[in-house]
């Protein structure tokens, strides 16, 4: 742990651990997703689309709003 992680109050240490695995979450579930939906359902190649999902909060919520073809 950091000098400056020690110095946050309890409740903020919490805020971001809380924080940090919503975004682990939403990066697995658009990956998961991207890798079971067909390549016909997906807005350009999904090659593309892997490593865009790495960028933080960005990547999935781009894949979630314009990278799926929703009928």
């Amino acid at each position: 742990m950091t000098h400056e992680h020690r110095e946050l109050a309890r409740p903020a240490r919490f805020g971001l651990t809380v924080l940090g695995l919503v975004q682990v979450a939403f990066a697995f579930l658009a990956a998961w997703d991207l890798w079971h939906r067909p390549e016909s359902q997906v807005n350009g190649r999904k090659a593309v689309w892997a490593p865009v999902l790495l960028v933080n909060w960005l990547g999935p919520a781009a894949y979630f709003l314009f990278g799926i073809k929703y009928k």
